[in-house]
Parts: structure tokens; sequence; C-alpha cells
């Protein structure tokens, strides 16, 4: 476990002491923010113009659900951004080791593979965090100035964790292919882009392999997440998702570590 956090603390580090680690931050909440306003402008017009209405022909006002209209969307929303950012995170964390020749110090050191990817993908997840807790403000401005439920706010943020680990763990496994990290920041985002749209082929398909592509598609369970409901049988795929991914980097690093030895 020591290992692992020493891997853990390294990367940390990497990401921290990289002023694109910064710029990736400031660009993933400026467009959060941007989205989060235009959210809240439409539903504010939307409940003024309401009132106007009722107070002018004296009927009883609509009833405006912030969940369903604001919080639900943003969500969504945040979790396509992430489709485009997270890449970004990913494409470094073994390319650039393998393009510096510094992937040669960790396989001749006393790790084990698992020390290492797993190191590596949970500073991926806490750095996804990192980005995620900007977000965290304008959530409390709802808070501060409304009267949001706290449970889809909740499991929204639960959602996008769990939805960035699975990123994570297949840009991971994307990124220890390759040296270059533009390739490696490519071929994540294709991957992620393929999990994303593989449900749209579900509707030009039969029941039974619509079945299993709307399993597949990774946005499709973070759709009760964003309502809300956390349902076991969502999170189980994200876990399994995210286990698959860090055991395929495990044997993609145990074949480099061998054909290196």
């Amino acid at each position: 476990m020591s290992k692992t956090l020493a891997i853990f603390q390294k990367e940390m580090k990497h990401f921290f002491y990289s002023p694109i680690a910064y710029i990736v931050i400031a660009a993933f909440t400026i467009i959060a923010g941007i989205f989060f306003y235009l959210y809240l402008s439409s539903f504010v017009e939307a409940a003024f113009m309401d009132m106007i209405r009722s107070q002018q022909y004296r009927m009883p006002p609509q009833k405006f659900n912030v969940n369903l209209q604001l919080i639900r969307p943003y969500f969504w929303n945040t979790a396509l951004i992430s489709l485009f950012v997270l890449p970004l995170v990913t494409m470094r964390l073994y390319s650039e080791e393998k393009k510096s020749k510094t992937v040669e110090l960790l396989y001749t050191s006393p790790l084990t593979v698992s020390q290492i990817v797993l190191g590596k993908f949970f500073a991926g997840v806490v750095f996804y965090i990192v980005m995620l807790v900007p977000t965290m403000f304008f959530m409390g401005l709802l808070f501060a100035y409304g009267n949001p439920e706290l449970g889809p706010v909740l499991s929204g943020y639960l959602g996008l964790i769990l939805l960035g680990s699975a990123f994570i763990s297949g840009g991971l496994f994307i990124s220890s292919l390759t040296e270059n990290q533009i390739i490696a920041a490519i071929g994540g985002f294709g991957l992620a882009l393929v999990l994303w749209i593989i449900g749209w082929a579900a509707n030009y398909s039969g029941p039974g392999l619509a079945s299993v592509l709307n399993y597949l598609s990774i946005i499709n369970h973070f759709e009760d997440f964003a309502q809300g409901v956390i349902d076991t049988k969502h999170v189980f795929y994200y876990l399994l998702f995210s286990t698959f991914g860090i055991y395929l980097t495990m044997k993609s690093v145990e074949s480099t570590r061998w054909r290196a030895s």
C-alpha cells in the first residue's frame, strides 16, 4: 500500500507542477460555469414570465422543478465536458514516462505492476475530483438562493466520479500503449466517444443486440444518477468497467516490461 501511495504522490506532484493542470482545471470550470449560467438564466426567465402571466390572467403559477430543469441537464453537460477533458489528463500518465525513458526506472524498481497502475489510476481519479470541486460552488449558489433537493446533487456528483473513473481507466490503458501524448489523448477520446454513442446503435438493432449495446453504453448508466437515483447495477457497471480498464493496463505494462527485460 505504501508503494502505491508513493506512485500516487509522484503523479499528483507531476500534475500540479505543470501549468497544464491549472489550465485544464480553469477551462473545465469556465465551460461548466457557462452551461450553469445558461441553464440558470433560462430557468429564472421561465419562472419570471410565468409569474407575470399568472398575475395578468389571474391563474395559479406553474410549478417549476429546479432538479429536473436545471440540475439534471447541468450534470449531463458536465459529463459531456468530462468526455473531452479527461483524455488530456490521462494522456501523460504512461506515455510521458515512455518518452522520457523514466518508465525503465519503474520497471527496475521493487514495485509490482499493480502498484504502479493503481497509483497512477487513483492519481487520475483524485485529480478529476479536484476538477469537480470548483463546480460545487455553482450548486452552493442554488442552495444559498433557492431550495433544491440535496439528493440529486449528491447522486449527480457520485455519478460523475464513477463515470470519470471509467474514462480514466480506459485512457490509462491507451496511454500505456504509446509514448506519444497526442496519440494517447486522441485514442483516449476515441474510446470514450465510442462508449458514449454505442447506445445510439441500439435504435437500429434487434432486441437482443440492442440490450447489449444499451448496457455497454457508458452514458446510459449515468441517467439515473443525474435524476437523483443511485442504482447498484449502475454502480457495479462503472466499478466493473474501471476494474477491466485497470486489468488491461496491467497486462499492457507487463507485456512492455517483459520485452524490456
